[in-house]
């Protein structure tokens, strides 16, 4: 009586260029830069958890596999830092894009 909508869907947290992501099958995301050609296939091994409906599985410290395929590179949106201190005459101005590597989550294996 009143469950969750995500009570049968299948999916797993796994961790990549230090931060951790919730993924199920299908799912495109961005990751941090990854190595890999375009098209190519990708193993994620460090998986934290797998859920199957009920059947919970946590790893100590990883539990299964996560395949992906790499669908492409590039880089994000400039992020600017501006550094100003008042009455000091002093200002600095800095630019940052960060590169990412877009997945899309193939199978998730315990």
């Amino acid at each position: 009586m009143g469950g969750s909508l995500l009570e049968n869907i299948m999916y797993a947290v796994i961790q990549t260029g230090g931060k951790q992501y919730r993924v199920t099958e299908g799912q495109t995301l961005k990751v941090e830069k990854l190595d890999g050609e375009v098209g190519g296939s990708l193993d994620i091994d460090k998986v934290l958890m797998i859920t199957n409906g009920d059947d919970v599985k946590v790893g100590a410290p990883y539990v299964g596999k996560v395949t992906a395929k790499i669908v492409s590179h590039g880089r994000d949106k400039k992020v600017t830092i501006i550094k100003f201190r008042r009455r000091k005459h002093s200002r600095k101005k800095q630019g940052h894009r960060q590169s990412y590597t877009e997945i899309e989550i193939s199978s998730i294996a315990s």
